[in-house]
């Protein structure tokens, strides 16, 4: 998690919204990205999501069996949703998003029907550090 914090710090700093994420496979970090939307003027490019591409580009699949995600904020739908399609094995989140999240709030995305997979889920780790540095975000934007 302390480099999914770090990825966020950064993505902070470049005006993107602090989330960071870090995929791990077989004990190896495969790949480690921030949120990009903005830099990247795409919707769709989560911290989540651009890790996911980046390990599915590195390993030659579109599958992420085997593999852990380290997130600093609970997934959107979206998110959930890439996460259950690529297959990934756990998912680690730091704070909740009670707004947008949809793992343990929202719609509990992985609790519906038709959810194709289930990942184990383990929330709150880092938990403060990586709602802290959302706090400190969006009150420096407030302050502007």
């Amino acid at each position: 998690m302390d480099m999914a914090l770090v990825a966020a710090q950064a993505a902070g700093e470049r005006g993107e919204i602090p989330v960071g994420a870090v995929l791990v496979m077989n004990g190896e970090v495969v790949a480690v990205s921030g949120n990009a939307t903005r830099s990247a003027h795409d919707v769709t490019a989560h911290a989540e999501i651009e890790v996911i591409r980046a390990a599915c580009t590195k390993l030659g699949q579109e599958r992420l069996a085997g593999a852990d995600l380290y997130v600093t904020l609970e997934p959107c739908t979206m998110c959930a949703a890439a996460i259950s399609f690529a297959r990934i094995r756990r998912l680690y989140y730091g704070a909740e998003d009670p707004k947008g999240g949809a793992v343990d709030s929202g719609i509990r995305f992985f609790h519906q029907p038709t959810c194709h997979h289930k990942p184990d889920v383990y929330g709150g780790l880092g938990e403060q550090a990586a709602a802290d540095l959302l706090k400190r975000f969006f009150r420096a934007k407030r302050d502007l």
